[in-house]
C-alpha cells in the first residue's frame, strides 16, 4: 500500500497539495472578489498529522457524513481517512470527526468495473479485493462536495448530501461489467457488524439495515438506496456465498448491483439513512431529495454552509488566516449530528422509538471536549440549535437515568471523565436558552448525586482515593467545575441549602492540591499521597490524570481562579508558575497518551484540558502575556495546511478555540457568561446574532508585531476591562480595539478591570 510519511506529506505541501488549495493561493484576489465564504473552506485541513477530521460531503450538523474510507485502520484513521493514505475501499455515510476513537462508517458503497472479489482486500494486494488506489492530484474537497478519481477503475466518484440523504454520482468508462458494491460488513475503528439485512424492492431500489457493535455498543442504522437507472441484476453475498435472492440477512451481507455503461455515463445513487426504519429512510429521500439534479444539491449544500458561515463575517491581513478561520468554523458544525427522521421519529437512549416533532434530536456529544468552547460558541450563533441539543440531553437523561457523558448513535459510551453535560446545560439555561427548568434541575442534581465513578467517595470524603479509581484527579477537578455550575442554578432558584452544598463541593479541587510539591496530585488518604510522583509523568488510563500530567491539570480550576491563586501561594507565585508552564521541559514517560500534543513547554494545546490556560493571565493583570501566547498558538499550531491541527479535532473543540481566539476572546469559565480578551487576529468581524442585531469588532493597527491591546471603545465609550459579558455581546454594538507593538501599561491591568471567575451574568 502506498502510504506517505508525515515528511512526505510536508514535502508535498511545500509544492502545493490539492487543486483547491493551489487555486486559492494562485489567485487570492479572485477568491476575495467572489465574496463566498465557502471558498475559504478546505475540508482537507487537519486530515494529516493527528487531526482526524472528517473528509467528505455533508451539510451543517447533518445526519449524513458521506466520504471516503481508506483500507488502513488505526488511531490516525479514526475518521476513516488520513491524508498519508492512497487507498479507498468505498464511501460510507456516517463518520466521526476528530475523535481519538474510531467508529461508524456505515453503509459502504464502492463503484467498480470488471471482475473483483467482493471484499475490501489486503493492503498492497489489489487482486485480493475491490479497493482502489487514488491520487490527491485528482481529488477535490469543499463544503458540501467531494470528488476523487479511482485509478483502478477509471471511475470518477462525486458526492454531496442533504441532512439525511447521501447523493452519489459515478462517471463510468464503457463497460459491460460496471457495478456498485454495497458492503454492510465494513465499518471504521474495529467495530463489528452483528446483523445486516438487504432487500430488493424493485429494479431501482434497495433497503436494509446494519446493526453493529463498536465504541457505541448497540448501533442500529437503516437505509434506502435508489438508483438513477435500473440495474441488470443484483447478487448478494454472505461469507463469500453468492445468491440472487431478493432478501438476504446475516452478519456480513454484501450486494453487487450490475450495470452496462457507455463511456462517460453517469450513474447516480441516493442513499437515505434513519435510526428507526428503512421505511423512514425512504421517507427521508422522498422529502429531502425528490429529484436527480446533482448540481442543484451541490449548490444547495454550498448555500447551507454559506448561510452558517456568514454568521461571522471576518477579514484578515493574510488570506491563509482567513482559510484557517473559516475551515475551523466549518469544523465546528460537523457535529453534533441530527439523529431523527423528517417525521420526528428517533431512537432513544433506552433503545425505544419516540416521535416528537417539537425539536430536532441530536447525537455525537463529545462533551468532555466541547463544553469548554464550542458550546459557549453555539450560544452566540446557534441558540436555536442549543435549545434542541439541550432537549436532546434531557431526553437522554429520562431514558438512561443520567445526563450524557459521550453519547453516540443513541448509546452511552461513558468515555472520558466528569459529567460535562452539566456545565453545558447550566450555561445555556443562564443565558436564556429555553428549557424545562424543573427537569433540568432534576437532571443535573441526579447526575451529580450518583455513587459510581468515584462520586460516592466525593460525597463521603471530599476526594476520590487514588487507590480506588483511575484518573481520580481529572475526575475530581471536572466534578468540581460541574458542581459549581449546579450551585449557580440552585442560587437562581432560591435553593439556598443546595447552593451551599454544591458550592462546598466545587471547592473539593483543593483536596487534590499538594502544598509540598505545588501540584494537583493523586491522594490516597487524608495523610498520604500516591507515590512515586513526578509532575511530568503521564500514564495513559493508569494514573490520576486523563490524557495529561500534573503540570497541565493543576490549572483546571476555571470556576475558581481566585481560589487556585490562593492555594498556590498568592499572585506572584501563581504568575511564576504559569510562566514556567510554557518553558519547562520533562519526560512524560513511555505510557503518556498520544493525545498530549502541540506542546509549548508543558502546555499541551493538542488536548483540551489546557485550552483555557493562556487566558489566565487576564486574572492577574498581565493580559499582554495572554496576547503573546494566543498569537503564538494561532501562528504555530494552526495553519491552512493538511497538518494544520496540532491534535485531535475532537468534534470541533480545537477549531472552536481558534474561532473564538481569532475574534479576540475566550470563555475561561464556561458557565459564568463572561469572555476574557486575548489578542484579536481579525481586522474586522461582524457577528450576526439570532435577535437580528450585529456585534462588530473593528481592530485598528493590527499586525504580526502589533499584538497587544492598547485601548478599547465599546459603542464609543472607553472600555478598560479585560473581559465582557455574554449579555452585552447579545445586545449588539461596536467594539473598537487599538493594537500596538508594546504591552499597554493601563488596559486591563487594574484590579477592578481584571477578569474574575466568579463574575456571573444576571
Amino acid at each position: 500500500m502506498r502510504i506517505l510519511s508525515n515528511k512526505s506529506v510536508a514535502a508535498m505541501l511545500a509544492i502545493g497539495s490539492v487543486a483547491w488549495l493551489v487555486s486559492c493561493q494562485d489567485n487570492p484576489v479572485a477568491i476575495e472578489d467572489r465574496l463566498s465564504l465557502t471558498a475559504y473552506v478546505n475540508p482537507l485541513i487537519g486530515s494529516g498529522f493527528h487531526g482526524h477530521v472528517f473528509v467528505g460531503a455533508n451539510v451543517p450538523f447533518g445526519a449524513v457524513q458521506l466520504g471516503p474510507v481508506n483500507i488502513t485502520e488505526g488511531w490516525d484513521w479514526c475518521s476513516g481517512y488520513h491524508y498519508s493514505d492512497s487507498t479507498i475501499i468505498g464511501f460510507s455515510h456516517t463518520h466521526l470527526s476528530g475523535t481519538g476513537i474510531g467508529d461508524l462508517g456505515d453503509i459502504l458503497v464502492m463503484p467498480a468495473v470488471g471482475e473483483v472479489k467482493i471484499q475490501k482486500g489486503e493492503a498492497e494486494k489489489p487482486e485480493t479485493g475491490y479497493f482502489s488506489y487514488f491520487s490527491h492530484d485528482r481529488e477535490e474537497a469543499k463544503a458540501g462536495y467531494y470528488r476523487v478519481a479511482l485509478d483502478r477503475y477509471d471511475i470518477q466518484a462525486e458526492m454531496t448530501a442533504t441532512e439525511r440523504v447521501g447523493f452519489h454520482r459515478y462517471t463510468f468508462p464503457a463497460s459491460q461489467r460496471a457495478k456498485l458494491i454495497f458492503d454492510l460488513e465494513e465499518g471504521i475503528g474495529g467495530g463489528m457488524s452483528t446483523e445486516t439485512y438487504l432487500e430488493v424492492l424493485d429494479g431501482e431500489t434497495l433497503v436494509g439495515y446494519r446493526y453493529s457493535l463498536g465504541w457505541a455498543k448497540d448501533q442500529k442504522i437503516y437505509f434506502a438506496a435508489k438508483f438513477s437507472k435500473p440495474f441488470k441484476s443484483l447478487d448478494t453475498y454472505e461469507n463469500g456465498e453468492k445468491e440472487q435472492n431478493r432478501t438476504r440477512k446475516g452478519k456480513k451481507v454484501k450486494a453487487v448491483a450490475h450495470f452496462e455503461t457507455e463511456a462517460g455515463e453517469q450513474v447516480l445513487l441516493k442513499v437515505g439513512i434513519s435510526p428507526v426504519s428503512y421505511e423512514n429512510a425512504l421517507l427521508n429521500i422522498e422529502t429531502e431529495l425528490d429529484h436527480w439534479d446533482f448540481e442543484q444539491v451541490v449548490a444547495e449544500a454550498d448555500q447551507k454552509w454559506e448561510k452558517e458561515l456568514a454568521k461571522i463575517e471576518a477579514s484578515f491581513i493574510e488570506d491563509h488566516q482567513k482559510r484557517t478561520f473559516y475551515t475551523a468554523f466549518y469544523h465546528t458544525m460537523i457535529a453534533p449530528s441530527i439523529f431523527n427522521d423528517v417525521n420526528g421519529e428517533y431512537r432513544g437512549a433506552d433503545g425505544k422509538v419516540y416521535q416528537d416533532e417539537s425539536f430536532t434530536n441530536y447525537t455525537t456529544f463529545s462533551l468532555w471536549d466541547t463544553y469548554r468552547a464550542i458550546h459557549p460558541l453555539y450560544t452566540i450563533i446557534h441558540p436555536d440549535r442549543v435549545e434542541d441539543m439541550a432537549m436532546t440531553m434531557l431526553q437522554i437523561y429520562r431514558h438512561q437515568g443520567k445526563l450524557p457523558v459521550w453519547h453516540l448513535m443513541g448509546n452511552e459510551t461513558n468515555t472520558m471523565v466528569g459529567y460535562s453535560a452539566v456545565p453545558v446545560l447550566v450555561d445555556a439555561y443562564r443565558k436564556g436558552i429555553r428549557m424545562d427548568e424543573s427537569l433540568l434541575y432534576e437532571a443535573i442534581t441526579t447526575t451529580a448525586m450518583r455513587d459510581e465513578d468515584g462520586l460516592k467517595a466525593v460525597k463521603e470524603l471530599g476526594y476520590i482515593p487514588a487507590d480506588s479509581e483511575r484518573e481520580t484527579v481529572a475526575k475530581g477537578l471536572e466534578y468540581a467545575l460541574a458542581d459549581w455550575s449546579i450551585a449557580q442554578m440552585a442560587k437562581d432558584l432560591g435553593k439556598e441549602d443546595d447552593y451551599q452544598y454544591y458550592l462546598a463541593r466545587s471547592k473539593y479541587y483543593q483536596n487534590y492540591f499538594d502544598q509540598e510539591t505545588g501540584f494537583m496530585r493523586g491522594r490516597v488518604s487524608e495523610k498520604e499521597w500516591r507515590t512515586p510522583f513526578s509532575p511530568f509523568v503521564s500514564r495513559h488510563m493508569k494514573d490520576d490524570f486523563c490524557e495529561g500530567n500534573a503540570w497541565q491539570y493543576t490549572w483546571l480550576v476555571p470556576h475558581d481562579v481566585e481560589g487556585l491563586k490562593e492555594i498556590l501561594g498568592g499572585e506572584e507565585v501563581f504568575i511564576s508558575k504559569l510562566d514556567s508552564l510554557f518553558v519547562v521541559e520533562g519526560d512524560m514517560g513511555d505510557e503518556a497518551s498520544g493525545d498530549i500534543t502541540g506542546l509549548i513547554g508543558q502546555y499541551a494545546h493538542g488536548n483540551e484540558p489546557s485550552h483555557h490556560i493562556t487566558y489566565l493571565y487576564g486574572f492577574v493583570g498581565q493580559p499582554y502575556k495572554t496576547a503573546e501566547k494566543t498569537r503564538q498558538i494561532m501562528a504555530e499550531l494552526y495553519s491552512d495546511q493538511i497538518d494544520g491541527l496540532s491534535g485531535n479535532e475532537d468534534v470541533g473543540q480545537m477549531s472552536a478555540w481558534y474561532v473564538l481566539s481569532a475574534l479576540g476572546f475566550y470563555p475561561v469559565n464556561p458557565v459564568n457568561g463572561t469572555y476574557v480578551f486575548g489578542s484579536p487576529l481579525v481586522q474586522n468581524a461582524k457577528i450576526q446574532l439570532s435577535n437580528g442585531k450585529i456585534f462588530e469588532i473593528a481592530v485598528r493597527d493590527n499586525g504580526p508585531q502589533n499584538i497587544y491591546i492598547q485601548e478599547m471603545h465599546w459603542n464609543d465609550q472607553l472600555y478598560t476591562k479585560n473581559y465582557f459579558h455574554h449579555a452585552d455581546l447579545m445586545e449588539g454594538g461596536r467594539l473598537e480595539i487599538s493594537m500596538g507593538a508594546k504591552p499597554s501599561e493601563t488596559w486591563g491591568v487594574k484590579p477592578a478591570d481584571r477578569a474574575r471567575s466568579n463574575i456571573l451574568i444576571q
